[in-house]
Formats: structure tokens, sequence, C-alpha cells
């Protein structure tokens, strides 16, 4: 469920029309429902109820300052995967021990900054990288709390680019290694072992294979206290789908995922951190965009938009789905027409949509992209000197800008130019 609905033919998000907003702020834009993402962060805080749990939003998902305060108030923590994301989070508000520090390639200097400012864990990927938490720990004479991420060699069977629990993948260590690694890291006394991590990947649109990894996880548990390590917490990623399409895909609901965690982690006394992302997000937020022109082609019709592949990049990286509608719901009996939905950039992939069927749409016409909160703005770029196009936030009848769209000026005055030029 979303709050981006029709009343009396026009898109509002919330309480707010979306031309109003296309009229203030100008096209492209993103948008987001505090509704929303509030309510699907209590989502999965209820599905985990009477369970010791912490619900860490992964920011990398859409990480604006007014999203992450509009989670924090809820009571979320959150799932940092940068030095960047680390002090977005902490200008966000958000207490260093509510925050997870992720990611195989964390720097010392990433690290100084956590273990100074404060963190809930670091989720180790690599034994060189344990080593230099722990190096860093004792520079700055204090104990830095760790997991290590396993990788259970599990198929998530989602796309090959956002899959992260097979053997092949570059994240973790290799399940069967976990003994002598935990064994190393209980040695060093700059580190303190305090659970285990695991993610297999991103739009996960079945339960089967996190319960595998997750009844993995838990017989490594039994063996790693009976190894002597006190193993109280476990964190088990995110990675939960969306429905991108309103007809054909129906992943689990929040609740079905939380009972099944339950069942197979449960019983074994550990504190539970899980850490959706694009959950909380995708379906918080839209792309808005202006079709420039209407283009008759060979056997086809083009709608040329304002928006592009630099702005909305999943269906150009990933083949990625996202239902597009007019902000101007059509009339009844109106005939469905195909377009070839584009953009403006100079490559053949800055395409959104092929042959997908649209009211009759001009010049000068609104239309949105569904399920972009996830994503979206945080993977746009500048690309062709096109400048990042404006995040705004809306909460009941209001809105507000939450990232300003830079002017050219801005842009070029970036650059150095070089004394000898």
């Amino acid at each position: 469920m979303d709050h981006f609905l029709y009343r009396d033919g026009a898109l509002f998000a919330e309480d707010v029309p979306i031309s109003e907003i296309a009229a203030a702020v100008g096209t492209p834009f993103y948008v987001y429902s505090t509704a929303t993402l509030q309510r699907h962060f209590k989502l999965f805080d209820d599905a985990l109820e009477g369970t010791d749990h912490l619900v860490c939003y992964a920011m990398k998902a859409a990480s604006n300052q007014a999203i992450l305060k509009t989670l924090a108030q809820v009571g979320a923590g959150m799932d940092v995967v940068s030095g960047g994301e680390y002090m977005r989070a902490k200008a966000a508000g958000v207490p260093g021990d509510k925050i997870v520090f992720s990611g195989v390639g964390k720097t010392a200097d990433e690290i100084r900054t956590a273990l100074t400012g404060g963190i809930r864990q670091f989720n180790v990927e690599s034994e060189p990288e344990m080593e230099v938490i722990n190096a860093v720990a004792q520079e700055l004479g204090v104990i830095a709390p760790i997991t290590v991420r396993v990788n259970p060699d599990v198929d998530a069977k989602t796309h090959a680019k956002i899959a992260t629990g097979k053997s092949e993948n570059k994240f973790g260590i290799p399940i069967s290694r976990a003994s002598e690694v935990y064994a190393r890291a209980a040695s060093l006394p700059g580190l303190e072992v305090i659970g285990i991590d695991v993610h297999i990947g991103s739009q996960l649109t079945d339960l089967a294979p996190f319960e595998l990894a997750y009844n993995k996880v838990a017989d490594l548990t039994a063996q790693l206290r009976a190894e002597g390590h006190n193993i109280r917490r476990l964190d088990l990623g995110g990675g939960l789908g969306i429905p991108y399409t309103r007809s054909n895909e129906a992943p689990p609901l929040p609740v079905e995922y939380g009972a099944m965690v339950k069942k197979t982690l449960g019983h074994l006394g550990c504190e539970i951190e899980i850490e959706p992302g694009r959950l909380i997000a995708g379906n918080a937020g839209l792309m808005v965009s202006k079709v420039i022109y209407v283009k008759s082609g060979e056997g086809r019709d083009f709608l040329i938009i304002d928006g592009a592949m630099n702005d909305l990049i999943r269906p150009a990286m990933y083949e990625a789905h996202h239902d597009i509608i007019a902000v101007q719901e059509p009339e009844a009996g109106v005939e469905p027409q195909p377009y070839d939905i584009v953009g403006p950039v100079c490559e053949s992939g800055d395409t959104f949509a092929k042959q997908r069927n649209m009211p009759p749409l001009q010049s000068g016409d609104l239309i949105a992209f569904r399920s972009a909160g996830a994503y979206g703005a945080v993977m746009s770029s500048e690309y062709n000197t096109r400048p990042l196009i404006p995040e705004v936030l809306v909460n009941g009848d209001q809105f507000a800008v939450i990232r300003e769209r830079p002017s050219f000026d801005e842009i070029i005055n970036r650059d150095t130019i070089p004394t000898w030029l």
C-alpha cells in the first residue's frame, strides 16, 4: 500500500496534488510520502513483536536526511555502508548505538570515524578488515563490537547484480570457515564478538532462500556457542522484495517474514536485527516527469520525457520495470496506446519502457514512475551535465523540497581550471 492515489481525476501524494508540486519545483522530481515510509517501517517492527529486535533502515536505498529523520522518529536504527552514510545518519540525529556499519571495503579512516562517533557494531566482511578494525580500536583505546558476515552459499533467486549470498559473490566469509575466523576474532584484543551477520540479496520474492540461510545461521550459532563464543545478536540483513507491478508480483508480507524468523531463530534467545531498505522506501516514492515531445517513428510512437537514465538508472542498469501512470487520470473508456518511453540522453539505453500502454498523451502532460523511492535519487548522476533533480517530502497537506535542483552555474563552477590553461 502507498499514499499516491487519484482523487477527482488527479494524482495526489497524500493530500497534495502532484500537479501542484510540479508547478512549484519544475520537473523532473522525486516525491516521497511520510505516511508510507512510516507505515512500512511499522510493518516490520510489528512483525518482530515479541522478540528483542531492532529494525535498521538500509539507508543506501534513499538517504536524504529528511527521510532518515522521518524514520528515526518512529524508532528506526540505520544500516550504513560508507563513511559518508555514517555521517549522514549522525547529521540526521541518529545515535551511534543505533547505527550498524556494513560493506566490504571499510577503510581505516571510516572505521576511525565510526569508533570515535559511536557505533552499534561493524559487520565484518573479511579477515583483513577484522585486523584493521582491531588495529584502529587499539590505537583509540576502545573495544569494537563486531559480527562476522558469513556467506551461506544460498541462491536468492534474484537478479544477478543484487545477489549477495552465493559462494562466488564478494560478500562475507565462507560459512565453512566460520570456526577459524571467529577463533581469530576472539584472540584480537580490540574486538568484541557479539554475533553473526548474513545477507543473501535484494528484491527476494520468496521466503524459501531466507529460511534456508537462517537455518544455517541457527546451526552455526549453536556451533559457535559450543566453541565458547557469546553469540547474542543475529543480523539478518534485508532483501524482502516489493511489487513493482500492480498485477503479477506478490512478494511475502513482512508479517510472514517475521513469522519465519521466529520459527527458525526464535529459540536461540538472540537479539534480532533486520535491515530493510527497498521495502520501506520503494513504494514510498515517485519520480514525476513531463512529456517534451510525442514522436512518431517507424511502427511505433515515442514519449520523449524530461526525465532520463541519469535521474532513474534502474531500467537501464537492471532492465527494471516501473509502472508508469499519467498524473491526470484518463477518462473512462479512453483506449490506451503503446509508447516507447525514453529520455533525452544520447544513448539508446536511455529507455524506460518499450511498447508500454498509456492513455494518449501530448507535450506538457505529466507522468509518474511508481516504486521509485528506493535506488532512484541515490543512484542518480549529472551525466550530460543534467542537474540532480529535486527531492520533495509530503506530510499530509504539506510538502517541502528536501534537496534543491542545482543551477548550471553551481555545477560548472565546481570545476577547477589549471593555471596553465
